[in-house]
């Protein structure tokens, strides 16, 4: 009993932090059975690359606009009572894109169903921050992230293989309704939170604004916004289409897609807790800066991946990526001021998602040109938000430390 509650504490395991985890991997595991899929559902619906571009798009924009609502309503409302609202908006709109088959449904519904990524984020991060000390924010997350990665392997293994077995239209509507059923016992998990923190009551004075929650980020959270986004247009540039390089330039079938996914989330559980607890003890900004260059080396790697090897080679680079993520959120956490922590997170997300999501349609753009054009603009952009962190976040830490 003490080693199981010495491993529980060291991986941060609380009961909100636990009861969230839970949650999370019930909706995330709903949402990844046909989520990843839908760039190419929409091309069996008959929708062009264009109104791919602008799906993605509008997956990134409704990211950052829900953003700060997000932080707004979990600030008010608590973090089990808005968890819950969110939940119940994103079951409509898995409702909507099931009930009726046309890419319309998708875009439409989208304003719903992504409401649990984009308007929880703020929510899952104040958890984090008030359920758990600040020298176990880095565990905190890297363990939130590690176990969200076990849905988003699972789930496009099933629904690729549901596609696969079932075609386009019968292993869609399978996945959606899997995905609502999840959906309800995610509100189940979420109902036996406690509330760590009263609601705030609101305010009218300008204090409270959206703009003076932007004038309070310190400068290490600026620098950090832009090298992020930078970072984000490269993830952003080919990620609606990695999926169309995939089956159609090498011939992959939807379980295999599935297949390359698993390698991708495989290789990302593997890095979180060694290098969260890491993290945690020597400062978050080196592995920080590791993962922003994981991020620049995949879309270069996506160049020669004309078969399913080259393809795995890439996807275990794409998992890289998340190497410092844990540590790029508790770096985030701990600039936050404490009484207006999630509105700082929302309108962090705010800020870089709604800039980020020009990227999608730039990506679109590119594609038309030619899918090797986009892949070297993401790798451009990631370049420059590399070295935009260096030299503005890291480079100053090392030499105040030395």
């Amino acid at each position: 009993m003490r080693s199981g509650r010495n491993v529980a504490e060291f991986l941060a395991l609380r009961r909100n932090p636990a009861l969230l985890l839970a949650a999370l991997v019930l909706a995330l595991t709903g949402e990844r059975l046909w989520l990843g899929f839908a760039p190419k559902y929409l091309q069996t619906l008959g929708a062009g690359i264009l109104v791919i571009g602008l799906f993605d798009g509008l997956q990134t924009l409704l990211g950052a606009v829900y953003a700060y609502p997000g932080g707004w309503l979990t600030d008010r409302l608590g973090q089990r009572r808005s968890l819950l609202l969110f939940n119940a908006l994103a079951l409509a709109g898995y409702l909507v894109v099931l009930l009726w088959q046309h890419w319309l449904a998708l875009m439409l519904g989208a304003f719903l169903f992504l409401a649990w990524s984009a308007l929880s984020l703020p929510a899952t991060l104040s958890v984090i921050a008030v359920s758990l000390d600040r020298s176990q924010h880095t565990m905190g997350v890297g363990v939130q992230s590690m176990v969200r990665r076990i849905p988003m392997m699972v789930g496009p293994l099933v629904g690729g293989a549901l596609i696969t077995r079932f075609g386009w239209d019968h292993g869609m509507r399978l996945a959606l309704a899997g995905c609502i059923a999840l959906g309800v016992v995610t509100a189940l998990f979420q109902w036996l939170m406690t509330d760590d923190t009263p609601a705030v009551p609101p305010r009218t004075d300008q204090s409270d604004s959206f703009l003076a929650v932007v004038r309070s980020f310190n400068p290490t959270l600026r620098e950090l916004l832009v090298s992020d986004i930078l970072i984000r247009f490269c993830e952003r540039i080919p990620y609606a289409f990695i999926i169309l390089w995939a089956m159609n330039h090498a011939g992959l079938s939807a379980q295999q897609f599935g297949v390359l996914v698993a390698f991708e989330m495989v290789t990302a559980m593997f890095c979180y807790i060694p290098v969260a607890h890491l993290a945690d003890r020597h400062g978050q900004r080196p592995f920080v800066l590791a993962t922003f260059v994981f991020f620049t080396l995949f879309p270069v790697t996506l160049l020669w991946a004309d078969n399913f090897a080259w393809l795995a080679l890439a996807f275990v680079v794409r998992g890289l990526k998340e190497f410092g993520e844990p540590a790029r959120k508790a770096l985030i956490i701990a600039q936050a001021a404490p009484e207006r922590r999630a509105r700082t997170y929302g309108a962090y997300y705010f800020i870089r998602d709604g800039i980020v999501t020009l990227g999608s349609l730039l990506g679109a753009a590119l594609w038309r040109v030619g899918p090797r054009w986009n892949f070297l603009a993401a790798f451009l952009c990631g370049a420059l938000g590399t070295a935009w962190f260096w030299w503005a976040v890291y480079r100053p830490q090392r030499r105040a430390a030395a």
